[in-house]
């Protein structure tokens, strides 16, 4: 099927992203700011949802949605089986690339960075705040591995709805969060004529100089216009 012809026109020239145009120079607070904005769109559903990409030691990538459910200076935490593929993906490569993608707004932001688990008690908090149904579908679930029909899964979540009806459902050992701390961000803003606006923050490496085309930022960050 040739789908050479699909194509939607994104911004003007007279919308487009100037480096003046940043809401701060600590993408973090640049990240917020957007955040926000996807978060305020009507057109948006889960201004949170974002793709993270892992792979293996070898190099052999693999990508899905989950949900972003906070960030701060540190980083940006999810949560998710330990014993997944991305989890064993990160188990012995423990960086990530993550994507939102906010079609109505021709907005795009990429972040890549390290990956460590979060402490073991936030994790708690984070799933005894969670609806019941969604705690034990964790406990029912474990993820990435092959189950025989979806009635497998129906019975052992009924299974579980009985046994915890009039108790707390302990958090399992296989399922917590992590914390991607990120060494770039990247904003990208959608052009008509494909000269998209791409700015992208990275942190110096000790004793490293500015480029020829970075500015200082803040927090220890740097940032520079990329070529679309």
């Amino acid at each position: 099927m040739d789908l050479s012809s699909m194509r939607k026109k994104y911004k003007g020239d007279e919308d487009c992203f100037e480096e003046n145009q940043l809401a701060s120079l600590d993408p973090i607070k640049q990240f917020k700011n957007w955040f926000d904005a996807a978060v305020e769109c009507p057109e948006i559903g889960e201004a949170n949802a974002m793709c993270i990409a892992t792979a293996t030691k070898e190099g052999r990538p693999s990508a899905r949605m989950v949900l972003l459910k906070g960030y701060n200076n540190e980083g940006f935490r999810f949560f998710s089986n330990y014993e997944s593929r991305k989890g064993f993906e990160l188990e012995t490569n423990p960086y990530a690339c993550l994507v939102f993608y906010w079609e109505p707004l021709n907005r795009q932001i990429r972040i890549e960075g390290t990956v460590d688990k979060i402490p073991h008690q936030l994790s708690s908090d984070y799933f005894h705040s969670r609806p019941k149904s969604s705690q034990i579908g964790a406990v029912v679930s474990r993820q990435s591995t092959p189950v025989p029909n979806r009635d497998y899964l129906r019975q052992k979540d009924a299974e579980l709805v009985e046994k915890y009806k009039d108790c707390e459902v302990p958090m399992p050992d296989y399922w917590g969060g992590y914390m991607v701390k990120p060494y770039m961000i990247e904003f990208w803003q959608g052009q008509t004529n494909r000269l998209h606006d791409r700015i992208v923050f990275t942190k110096l490496k000790p004793g490293e100089e500015l480029g020829e085309f970075q500015h200082m930022g803040e927090e220890g960050w740097v940032y520079q216009r990329l070529s679309p």
